[in-house]
């Protein structure tokens, strides 16, 4: 059985399922997949808990699943939030550089002052991330622990989510019996697992479409330039579908997943399927091209709106990448041809990568936030691994300059 430190795990609670993700520390570079639990959400509307006892059954199904198959007992995890109340801008900071270098001291004060801000009381700061450092005008720069100069600027992203929401979400995962070690806005969690570090660099766009919400996030020059949350999702598309096609939404739902598809055009004419009735009556044969009529209006409003998210960065062309689109409800036949068509950029289905293990079971993109929670937290702790070690050689090197007074 793996050691304790040597597992992470993700938990991604969605508002249509509750997935647990646990992965086991191979070595530096790599972590596997030992472990998959998932369960139907109930609890939770537009991604934000409504009901807590309902989230609680469902995260401690989800969690005990996950346990049975890695044949380990999850205590703490790493988990994910969204929802309309997250709100995202960029700040920046500049502090005096001690003794002409920079310093890890310096590097936290510049990022304490970046974040030293005026927000509302109901709000509470999620993530304060650097897009670039300068030193002394020198711009660009990614790591300055170190380097020269007597001034440290830092530009950043801050994230911003509701106090009650947050609160809400943690009260429901210690009832579940386990500690939330961080909290991490899903599309950050999302580009863990299906980006690649060219695409941060050039330029990109990842589009989580969830259950109840699609979440966006652009990067540039590897850092996070814009992110932003559209109240719309795959609940939207079922409900649609059973109004359209007036059906029970749980057979509203087993059509979208079954016979969905974004393009009329891709869908041949005299396709037929089954639809159930309510109230008893027997259910009837309709064209799929019916139901593709239904869903991609839809399609065409979410990325109508993802579009809009993107002008809002001043400069479309920054995401020379494209737009990678994921989560459960991406997998739609028809979504990438929507998307190219509305967005007018190059796009692609991003499914989690970086990872082995149990990898056919999560290689799709439903999956991309519990893993990329994973990966989030072994990238993280990898890092601060790295300024731990940089900090010892410090204090070693002057240890070892004070001994060569004496």
């Amino acid at each position: 059985m793996a050691k304790g430190e040597d597992i992470l795990v993700g938990l991604d609670v969605g508002t249509t399922k509750i997935c647990a993700i646990v992965a086991e520390v191979i070595d530096d570079k790599r972590i596997d997949i030992i472990g998959i639990g998932t369960h139907p959400s109930v609890g939770l509307k537009k991604g934000m808990v409504i009901n807590i006892e309902s989230t609680v059954k469902s995260i401690k199904r989800a969690v005990e699943e996950a346990e049975l198959m890695a044949g380990v007992d999850i205590g703490s995890i790493y988990t994910g939030i969204a929802g309309g109340h997250i709100k995202g801008f960029n700040s920046s900071g500049v502090v005096a550089v001690k003794d002409q270098e920079v310093s890890q001291s310096d590097i936290d004060r510049v990022m304490d002052a970046a974040k030293a801000i005026s927000i509302p009381d109901d709000q509470k700061i999620l993530h304060v991330l650097p897009q670039e450092f300068v030193i002394d005008q020198q711009d660009g720069i990614k790591e300055p622990l170190g380097m020269s100069g007597v001034r440290l600027e830092v530009i950043v992203h801050i994230i911003t989510g509701a106090v009650t929401a947050a609160q809400n979400i943690e009260k429901s995962i210690q009832r579940g019996g386990l500690d939330m070690i961080e909290m991490i806005l899903q599309p950050i969690a999302s580009s863990e697992a299906v980006l690649t570090p060219e695409e941060k660099e050039l330029g990109v766009a990842v589009v989580d479409i969830g259950g109840g919400t699609t979440d966006i996030a652009t990067f540039v020059d590897g850092g996070v330039r814009h992110t932003a949350v559209i109240p719309i999702g795959g609940t939207h598309f079922t409900n649609d579908i059973a109004i359209g096609l007036r059906t029970p939404r749980a057979d509203a739902e087993k059509i979208k997943i079954q016979y969905g598809c974004a393009s009329v055009d891709l869908l041949d004419e005299n396709e037929v399927i089954e639809v159930p009735s309510v109230g008893g009556r027997p259910p009837r044969q309709l064209s799929r091209q019916l139901l593709s009529e239904i869903i991609e209006p839809r399609a065409e409003e979410i990325f109508s709106l993802v579009a809009q998210e993107l002008e809002k960065m001043g400069d479309q062309d920054r995401v020379a990448s494209g737009v990678v689109i994921t989560g459960g409800t991406s997998s739609f036949k028809g979504m990438i041809e929507v998307a190219e068509r509305v967005l007018g950029l190059p796009v692609r289905l991003g499914v989690p990568t970086e990872v082995g293990g149990l990898v056919d079971v999560v290689n799709t993109p439903g999956f991309s936030t519990g893993v990329g929670l994973t990966l989030y937290a072994f990238r993280s702790r990898t890092k601060k691994e790295v300024q731990r070690r940089g900090k010892q050689k410090m204090f070693q090197r002057m240890r070892n300059w004070v001994k060569g007074f004496f």
